[in-house]
């Protein structure tokens, strides 16, 4: 893209001025963005980082994910597949300041290997990123490949060109460097503003942009509200302004969000409780996930009640065509020890079945099935197993306990039902003597 206005044409031309990366930069990188890898081939070990080849030790497991190199002593990553050549792609960046901007220099760099030689690299400068005092953020990169979907897919051969605004909506411009050259050029600004040195895994050039022109992500971080912060800056759906009275609470008592997207849901509930947003006794719980749970299995009673409500016409017309088909086996009942095993009678009670067994008997309308028995096995009055018996066939075509997984008191209940299947067969001949004579 041609420069075209003044502050694109002076971004333009201090680009031109900055010094080239220097090879300090480039060594930096070789030795720390990379991983040191390594490859089983023909019985033997190979170091891909100093060519070195060992046999292994026949009491050093071959399948593992780490190796330790015996010339090098570098712990070695190995490699899954046996391949000629090797290539590793990773990104870091550069800080520098001139004039009012602080730049954000981003450098692609390339690792190739292979079995027996030194690994050979590849740097280049793909992006800088523009941040003036406002905040506000211009880039310059390489062209990608057109009709590329990855996007690292550099045009090394391209000059570094403007870019237009809306640059900041692509995914490149979200690319996060695996490490930041420790010698950095900050502006004062942000110095003041409670940047020190660390990124908290954020892009800089959005921490930067968000630092400078937004007064909230700078409280964020110098209160040290990391979760927050990094929520705020990289999430798509931003409600932490929606959120911002139960935030200040928090912030006035120096409570620590360890996990905000948890920590969000949490002040969602508690609206919906239509509670206090400024009581720190309810923003900042001691155990946020035992708060949140609790609120959750309360919402979900009260929405359950809501739901029996507007299911009572509908469940009630079940029940009475459920009855009707299963009337003559209402009162089965097999016993032994503490184990009980009875037909369902009634259609709440396969709500309550699924609900506590976490399966789909009452989801899947297993009462409408007309030649199905449903009974539930407990012990101690509690359900540990539903079973689906065929009226047809006399067979057991299904026995589930708890997420459809089968009990520990699962083979006493199959034998107690196939000890007790003369009863049922009793009143299946009664049901339909009954019906012939109708």
């Amino acid at each position: 893209m041609t420069p075209k206005t003044i502050i694109e044409k002076q971004i333009t031309a201090l680009s031109a001025s900055l010094a080239p990366i220097s090879a300090d930069v480039t060594a930096w990188a070789e030795k720390t963005i990379f991983l040191k890898w390594g490859v089983l081939s023909r019985g033997k070990f190979h170091c891909l980082d100093c060519s070195h080849a060992w046999k292994p030790d026949s009491r050093t497991p071959e399948c593992q994910d780490y190796i330790k190199c015996t010339a090098c002593q570098g712990k070695l990553k190995m490699q899954p597949y046996n391949k000629t050549h090797f290539k590793e792609i990773e990104y870091s960046a550069l800080l520098d300041t001139t004039a009012d901007f602080q730049v954000v220099r981003i450098i692609c760099s390339h690792k190739q290997m292979k079995k027996g030689f030194a690994p050979t690299y590849f740097h280049k400068e793909v992006m800088q990123h523009w941040i003036n005092p406002k905040g506000e953020v211009r880039t310059m990169s390489l062209s990608c490949n057109v009709f590329s979907q990855a996007y690292d897919q550099w045009k090394y051969y391209s000059p570094l060109e403007i870019r237009p605004k809306d640059f900041q909506n692509s995914t490149k411009f979200c690319i996060a460097p695996y490490r930041v050259y420790p010698k950095q050029k900050v502006v004062s600004s942000l110095k003041r503003n409670g940047f020190k040195t660390a990124f908290h895994n954020i892009p800089p050039q959005i921490l930067f942009s968000a630092l400078l022109k937004d007064p909230l992500a700078e409280t964020l971080l110098k209160l040290s509200q990391i979760s927050m912060l990094r929520y705020y800056l990289t999430s798509h759906e931003q409600h932490l302004k929606q959120n911002w009275q139960a935030v200040k609470t928090c912030l006035k008592h120096g409570y620590v969000i360890s996990d905000y997207g948890i920590w969000e849901d949490y002040i969602s509930l508690l609206r919906w409780f239509k509670k206090d947003l400024s009581c720190a006794s309810y923003v900042c719980p001691e155990n946020l996930l035992e708060s949140h749970d609790r609120l959750v299995s309360r919402k979900r009673a009260i929405q359950r009640k809501k739901y029996l409500l507007q299911m009572r016409s509908e469940i009630l017309q079940a029940q009475s065509v459920y009855a009707e088909e299963k009337k003559e086996f209402f009162g089965l009942c097999f016993s032994e020890k503490k184990l009980t095993v009875s037909v369902i009678e009634n259609v709440r009670e396969f709500m309550e079945e699924g609900d506590n067994l976490s399966h789909c008997v009452f989801t899947n309308e297993y009462y409408k099935k007309k030649n199905s028995l449903i009974l539930s096995a407990k012990v101690d009055d509690c359900s540990v197993e539903t079973i689906e018996l065929s009226l047809k066939n006399m067979e057991i075509i299904q026995c589930r306990g708890l997420k459809n997984n089968a009990s520990k008191h699962h083979r006493q209940i199959l034998r107690l039902m196939n000890r007790n299947l003369y009863q049922i067969k009793a009143r299946m001949k009664k049901k339909t003597t009954t019906a012939k004579e109708i």
